[in-house]
Protein backbone atom coordinates (compact mmCIF):
# COMPACT_ATOMS: atom_id res chain seq x y z
CA UNK A 1 0.00 0.00 0.00
CA UNK A 2 1.61 3.12 -1.51
CA UNK A 3 -1.30 5.81 -0.97
CA UNK A 4 -2.33 7.28 2.59
CA UNK A 5 -5.85 6.43 1.73
CA UNK A 6 -5.33 2.91 1.56
CA UNK A 7 -3.70 2.89 5.12
CA UNK A 8 -6.95 4.96 6.71
CA UNK A 9 -9.01 2.71 5.03
CA UNK A 10 -7.64 -0.61 6.48
CA UNK A 11 -7.28 1.18 9.55
CA UNK A 12 -11.23 1.61 9.28
CA UNK A 13 -11.65 -1.69 9.01
CA UNK A 14 -9.48 -2.15 12.33
CA UNK A 15 -11.20 0.13 13.96
CA UNK A 16 -14.29 -1.52 13.16
CA UNK A 17 -13.18 -4.91 14.54
CA UNK A 18 -11.96 -3.55 17.31
CA UNK A 19 -15.35 -1.69 18.20
CA UNK A 20 -17.08 -5.09 17.49
CA UNK A 21 -14.67 -6.88 20.12
CA UNK A 22 -15.23 -4.28 22.44
CA UNK A 23 -19.06 -4.67 22.47
CA UNK A 24 -18.22 -8.01 22.70
CA UNK A 25 -16.23 -7.68 25.92
CA UNK A 26 -18.34 -5.32 27.66
CA UNK A 27 -21.08 -7.57 27.22
CA UNK A 28 -19.08 -10.07 29.34
CA UNK A 29 -18.28 -7.34 32.12
CA UNK A 30 -22.37 -7.13 32.05
CA UNK A 31 -22.46 -10.61 32.99
CA UNK A 32 -20.20 -11.11 35.39
CA UNK A 33 -21.76 -7.68 36.96
CA UNK A 34 -24.66 -9.62 36.96
CA UNK A 35 -22.76 -12.57 39.11
CA UNK A 36 -21.63 -10.35 41.46
CA UNK A 37 -24.40 -8.75 42.17
CA UNK A 38 -25.96 -11.91 43.49
CA UNK A 39 -23.25 -13.05 45.41
CA UNK A 40 -22.91 -9.69 46.71
CA UNK A 41 -19.14 -9.47 45.14
CA UNK A 42 -17.07 -6.24 45.02
CA UNK A 43 -16.81 -5.17 41.42
CA UNK A 44 -13.26 -3.75 41.80
CA UNK A 45 -11.01 -6.90 42.49
CA UNK A 46 -7.54 -5.12 42.05
CA UNK A 47 -5.55 -8.18 41.91
CA UNK A 48 -7.38 -9.54 39.04
CA UNK A 49 -7.00 -5.94 37.23
CA UNK A 50 -3.15 -6.06 37.98
CA UNK A 51 -3.02 -9.59 36.37
CA UNK A 52 -5.00 -8.60 33.39
CA UNK A 53 -2.23 -5.53 32.67
CA UNK A 54 0.56 -7.75 33.68
CA UNK A 55 -0.50 -10.14 31.33
CA UNK A 56 -0.88 -8.03 28.69
CA UNK A 57 2.11 -6.08 28.83
CA UNK A 58 4.61 -9.11 29.04
CA UNK A 59 2.68 -10.32 25.72
CA UNK A 60 2.98 -7.32 24.08
CA UNK A 61 5.10 -7.94 20.76
CA UNK A 62 5.54 -3.70 19.99
CA UNK A 63 5.03 -1.31 18.11
CA UNK A 64 2.88 0.06 21.12
CA UNK A 65 4.95 0.79 24.52
CA UNK A 66 3.95 -1.46 27.70
CA UNK A 67 2.73 1.84 29.59
CA UNK A 68 0.43 2.17 25.76
CA UNK A 69 -0.71 -0.95 26.79
CA UNK A 70 -1.49 -0.59 30.22
CA UNK A 71 -3.15 2.83 29.58
CA UNK A 72 -5.58 1.89 27.09
CA UNK A 73 -6.26 -1.19 29.01
CA UNK A 74 -6.98 0.56 32.03
CA UNK A 75 -9.51 2.92 30.51
CA UNK A 76 -11.24 -0.17 29.06
CA UNK A 77 -11.21 -1.57 32.70
CA UNK A 78 -12.91 1.21 34.01
CA UNK A 79 -15.84 1.25 31.65
CA UNK A 80 -16.55 -2.25 31.79
CA UNK A 81 -16.53 -1.68 35.90
CA UNK A 82 -19.28 1.55 34.61
CA UNK A 83 -21.38 -1.80 32.86
CA UNK A 84 -20.96 -4.25 35.91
Amino acid sequence: MDDIADWRKRIDEIDEKILKLLNERAGCAIEIGKIKSEKGIEITDQSREDRILAHLTEINQGPLSGEAVQNLFKCLIIESKNLE
